[in-house]
């Protein structure tokens, strides 16, 4: 530790606590402050605690956290940094502690002496955390003591109290969401897996470990994993593209720093047509991108085409090379760490700040240059790989042409077995993508004809996952798909671009039967909306039927089903003269029972299909849709029993 560093440490006290404001409003408008109460405001809680844990240990001070689910879907957060200070903050009259947990705005993160960078959500911190929490215990183990204060919806229930002694330093934050803020109040394992996954990727050298205590294999251990890595994105880039075949057979990756922004990049390519490129700043997925985005793929496009020129790999072309060219079968991820971070966009998750463009640009193109003067056999495979795209590109390009010239996607351009609403209120209207003709007929007879329109789909559509763009657009399927939406696709310089602005409806919503068929097919399909049609799928738009499995009935009681312990609880209550009747398909319910169980907003019972994490729902539709077969039953053994679409 340098005596720079040292200082700091000492330095680190309630004078460098900086309060810019109250924590009267969260209680009353949490989505505000943490985007909603669903399940993933109630997930935002945990990574708010992580990430001051998180920039601790960017500041070089903490090498372990450890997330723990309790029983009762508390949660606890161990870290072994400096501990949060607990002397008595001169403005407020109160222990920095207190302070931090009670005040919105307040953290060391506030204050350039303390953390160079730092994440979380634009500085609310876990004082929000604390505001919607009907439980929460700060335990604080520094200068030698065991501090401890416990708190209640934002309000201090007991003085900071020292309980003990410690020859370790850190914080401890356990807290119990409010169920009455949150419609949900249990945690999912896996979404908490990823995010911690994400992070031990993004921060090389830290261990992060999660375990969950309501989860016991046969001796009785909670269930628990530990993620850790040393490369880095490296290792990131190669865990997305774990089902995918690479065409380089190499990860170019760098770790550097310019104009006093750390940029870490990794990047290689595979045998796909699909650009996969992730950035983050200082830990925040930044979905939007921004100018961290902007600088790599400028840095990649002039690079490598100033490579193909020089080396005169592309003089043979007819088509002209264009910079989505360079980016098919990309995958990278981008990683900046940026002091005082600019947010814009509709969710603030896109990057501003505009001296990051060049930094990132000069660091890519660097080390790309080298990389490619170094290793010419790879060099040649990418610039090939940058030829077919943009020979498929015009391809594609052709093929589009030729649907607009044949089935315009206006007025008479809508697919013939298309039954359509007549309602012209978007917000208003829903599509179902039925599988198959019978249980497509029966779906038009039990509709509103006002709002709700039915396309039957003929059997499975195309696996875009192995499509290449012209490939997709020739699918009369997926042309129907197009056409029944009003969406247009493309331009003459991207041919996956998509156009909404035009979308007849705001509720897409696959109905599949409830069995393997069924189950392929609503696959094939959100893998068709994730790979081509992702903004349906962020804008909300894309959702899950949900048709029941049993009918159970006895004398005058009648009760739709969609579990086993459903008809078990049924037949518990009604007696063992219990009528089940199990539905094969969709098209064995009439018309009024798909509507009552099914159709109708009322009564049915709709899954929204979303992304909370984007490389991680790559690698899933990878693995499910790709050639390998092992790693797809792994998965499906694995959560067959658990699985959660919508998560």
């Amino acid at each position: 530790m340098s005596e720079e560093d040292k200082q700091r440490e000492q330095d680190y006290s309630a004078s460098n606590i900086q309060v810019l404001e109250g924590l009267e409003a969260v209680r009353k408008r949490p989505s505000m402050y943490i985007g909603d109460t669903s399940a993933k405001g109630l997930h935002h809680l945990v990574y708010e605690v992580v990430d001051n844990s998180i920039d601790e240990a960017l500041a070089g001070y903490a090498t372990h956290i450890e997330v723990t689910i309790n029983e009762d879907n508390s949660i606890t957060v161990v870290d072994n940094g400096r501990g949060i200070p607990v002397d008595m903050h001169e403005k407020e009259h109160k222990s920095a502690l207190e302070v931090v947990l009670t005040v919105l705005h307040a953290g060391g993160k506030f204050d350039k002496g303390s953390y160079k960078v730092s994440g979380g959500l634009h500085g609310v911190g876990v004082s929000c955390v604390n505001a919607l929490s009907t439980y929460l215990r700060a335990e604080v183990r520094r200068s030698g003591k065991v501090y401890v204060q416990e708190y209640s919806c934002g309000k201090p229930t007991t003085e900071l109290m020292v309980k003990g002694e410690s020859e370790t330093t850190g914080t401890t934050i356990t807290f119990k969401p409010d169920g009455s803020i949150f419609s949900v109040t249990e945690y999912d394992y896996n979404t908490l897996a990823i995010r911690l996954r994400d992070l031990a990727f993004l921060n090389s050298g830290i261990t992060l470990k999660l375990t969950d205590k309501r989860q016991l294999d046969e001796e009785g251990n909670p269930k628990s994993e530990t993620f850790y890595s040393k490369d880095g994105l490296r290792e990131f880039v190669e865990y997305i593209d774990t089902n995918k075949e690479s065409l380089i057979n190499d990860v170019i990756h760098l770790s550097t720093e310019r104009q006093g922004i750390p940029v870490e990049v990794a990047l290689t390519y595979n045998s796909t047509f699909n650009e996969n490129v992730h950035s983050f700043v200082n830990n925040i997925n930044t979905i939007e991108g921004g100018t961290h985005l902007s600088g790599f793929r400028r840095g990649l496009t002039t690079t490598l085409k100033k490579y193909a020129d020089d080396n005169k790999l592309l003089d043979k072309m007819k088509v002209e090379v264009q910079g989505d060219d360079f980016r098919q079968g990309l995958t990278a991820v981008v990683s900046v760490k940026v002091l005082e971070p600019q947010f814009e966009g509709q969710t603030k998750t896109k990057l501003g700040n505009t001296e990051v463009a060049g930094a990132v640009s000069s660091a890519v193109s660097e080390a790309l240059r080298n990389y490619l003067e170094e290793h010419p056999r790879q060099a040649k495979t990418i610039v090939e790989k940058i030829a077919l795209a943009a020979q498929a590109r015009q391809a594609a390009y052709n093929a589009r042409n030729k649907i607009l010239r044949k089935t315009p996607l206006a007025g008479g351009g809508l697919p013939g077995k298309l039954a359509d609403c007549s309602s012209r209120h978007a917000e208003d209207c829903e599509l179902f993508l039925v599988e198959g003709d019978s249980a497509g007929g029966t779906a038009k007879q039990g509709r509103d004809r006002v709002t709700q329109a039915i396309l039957p789909l003929r059997g499975k559509i195309l696996n875009v996952e192995k499509a290449m763009d012209h490939k997709v657009l020739d699918n009369q399927e997926i042309q129907s798909l197009y056409r029944a939406m009003r969406v247009t696709i493309g331009t003459e310089e991207d041919p996956k671009e998509v156009n909404l602005s035009k979308l007849a409806y705001h509720k897409i919503i696959i109905m599949t039967d409830a069995d393997v068929d069924g189950s392929h097919i609503a696959t094939l399909l959100m893998t068709f909306f994730f790979r081509r049609m992702r903004p349906i799928i962020e804008q909300g738009y894309l959702y899950l039927a949900t048709p029941p499995l049993y009918k159970c009935t006895r004398g005058k009681a009648e009760e739709y089903c969609w579990t086993d312990a459903q008809v078990q609880q049924f037949i518990a209550v009604n007696g063992d003269k219990t009528k089940v009747q199990r539905y094969k398909g969709l098209g064995e319910m009439s018309a009024e029972e798909l509507r009552d169980t099914t159709m109708d907003p009322e009564q049915r019972l709709l899954k929204k299909v979303s992304i909370s994490d984007a490389a991680e729902a790559d690698r899933i539709f990878s693995m499910l849709m790709g050639e390998d077969v092992a790693p797809r039953r792994d998965f499906i053994e694995a959560n067959a029993n658990y699985a959660n679409i919508d998560a």
